[in-house]
């Protein structure tokens, strides 16, 4: 049963508490290759925490009439699993159920400590246990509690063990053994009673640490990102689906934008193990976060531009002789640039863009002066294109200008110092303050992670109104990180993160 909840783990983390709204802002779709790769994986974390595992004693009263006792008193105490097999363990999509879970010709070798107590001795030594025909089958439902906190929940437990072989060790093991295989029995029907109840103890464990999962993480000193779930999830004969809120606010503030979001269908695919569907809603909502936080707003002196901005083909000396020649000033200048409403968002196939309404003031500072003066103020609008790319478990964005221009009434347009100032500010822009803006969008932000899975082999699809990423998933045991059933170290899908604490 370890590897099976432990492959439900693996793709169940993605759930938080759940809100009230419409249509999500992320969709992320868990397929059967996933499930299938999760069976893989519990299978190594099996192999990790078997050794650890403590396993209660096993204790029982039988009476042996071969042998005219009528009592004997036995207790199987530190019990370890040293090796074990379950090569026909399955996990699959039980519509609008939950998974169900299936493993059958379970084999383990166990060994143990044993005392024996009867009217007329006492003896104490060690054996060995040998179990064959290990049977189970449940389904695992996702849910909530009562706190709105994940869950999982298992229902129509079956666990059964089929034979058990006992081997004695110890001064008199050649007697005990002649007597092992009526043993036998009752060491199995004790077993058998336990195993359910001791899978259900191990699913409360791992809801302890569900119930801690945080629902927002800090992306930078401006925004929070809510991945709260805001419906149970969908599932179907071959996939599971989990709408998430996804959506920025300001540190401060957890208004929700005044713009609802857009339905949209995740595209019917099977290849990858997981899905990820990104709307426009989400994006829009950070850039109106960003916007009310204040983010979209750069100082440049001379010196920072001179230091930031790219050599191009007329040089730094140029963009400023010219400045300079405009103005007939002395530096020196400082550029002001900041948006004067959110950038507008727009996702269409193979397109993802990005139009920036804003004001620059070029200003300088008199000698014998603290007071910087403005020397000129202008509207501009820049259009750019969006890149994305996954670095590590991170959506990166990346901003390249498209188009640029002043926005100035039609009769000015041909004024020689807006066409002047247009070209220089087009080139600082471009050379200055995208780059700039890249290094801070270099942190990206995190995508859904469960328990130690990296996302492998992605791709990433621009289509209308939303981004979808293909993916698969790779499960990568710390080596200085020992999973246990009851303290999965660090569950957490935002890394235990609160309004308080920076993003990885």
């Amino acid at each position: 049963m370890g590897p099976v909840l432990c492959g439900c783990l693996l793709l169940w983390t993605l759930h938080v508490p759940a809100t009230q709204a419409a249509h999500p802002g992320i969709k992320a779709r868990v397929t059967q290759r996933a499930l299938d790769y999760g069976v893989q994986a519990g299978m190594e974390i099996m192999e990790q925490m078997v050794k650890q595992k403590h396993i209660p004693d096993l204790k029982g009263s039988e009476t042996l009439e071969f042998l005219k006792i009528d009592y004997v008193n036995y207790n199987f105490s530190n019990i370890k699993i040293h090796t074990f097999s379950f090569p026909n363990t399955s996990l699959a999509f039980v519509p609008g159920v939950g998974i169900r879970a299936l493993t059958n010709h379970g084999t383990a070798n166990i060994s143990a400590d044993w005392e024996v107590r009867a009217p007329l001795f006492r003896d104490a030594g060690g054996a060995d246990l040998f179990l064959s025909g290990v049977y189970f089958t449940g389904v695992i439902i996702p849910t909530q509690d009562a706190f709105s906190h994940p869950a999982l929940k298992l229902q129509d437990c079956y666990a059964q063990v089929s034979h058990a072989q006992v081997s004695f060790t110890g001064d008199l093991s050649a007697l005990y053994n002649t007597f092992a295989e009526p043993m036998e029995k009752p060491i199995l029907r004790n077993l058998n009673a336990v195993l359910c109840p001791l899978i259900s103890d191990e699913a409360a464990g791992l809801n302890t640490n569900l119930s801690s999962l945080e629902v927002l993480t800090k992306i930078d000193n401006f925004t929070l990102l809510d991945y709260s779930l805001i419906s149970p999830p969908e599932i179907t004969e071959h996939y599971l689906d989990l709408n998430l809120k996804g959506a920025f606010y300001p540190l401060e503030d957890l208004t929700d934008p005044r713009f609802s979001p857009e339905p949209f269908d995740l595209p019917e695919h099977s290849d990858s193990m997981l899905y990820i569907g990104i709307s426009e809603y989400l994006f829009r909502s950070a850039s109106l976060a960003h916007f009310a936080a204040g983010a979209f707003s750069v100082t440049l002196s001379t010196k920072e531009i001179s230091n930031h901005l790219i050599q191009n083909s007329q040089g730094i000396g140029n963009v400023f002789s010219r400045l300079a020649d405009l103005y007939i000033l002395f530096q020196p200048l400082v550029l002001r640039i900041m948006a004067t409403e959110p950038p507008v968002v727009r996702l269409q196939p193979g397109n993802f863009s990005l139009e920036i309404p804003a004001s620059a003031i070029l200003l300088t500072q008199p000698q014998n002066s603290s007071e910087l003066e403005p020397i000129v103020s202008m509207d501009f609008v820049a259009s750019t294109s969006v890149g994305l790319a996954i670095l590590g478990q991170r959506l990166i964005c990346s901003l390249s200008l498209n188009r640029f221009r002043l926005s100035v009434p039609e009769s000015n347009r041909s004024d020689i110092k807006v066409l002047r100032f247009e070209n220089i500010l087009s080139s600082i822009l471009h050379f200055g303050v995208l780059p700039l803006a890249n290094t801070k969008l270099q942190q990206g932000f995190p995508l859904p992670q469960p328990y130690n899975i990296s996302l492998v082999n992605s791709d990433i699809e621009v289509l209308e109104g939303f981004v979808l990423i293909s993916t698969d998933l790779k499960y990568e045991m710390s080596s200085r990180q020992q999973p246990s059933f009851h303290g999965l170290g660090d569950l957490n899908l935002i890394r235990g993160q609160g309004m308080g604490q920076p993003a990885p």
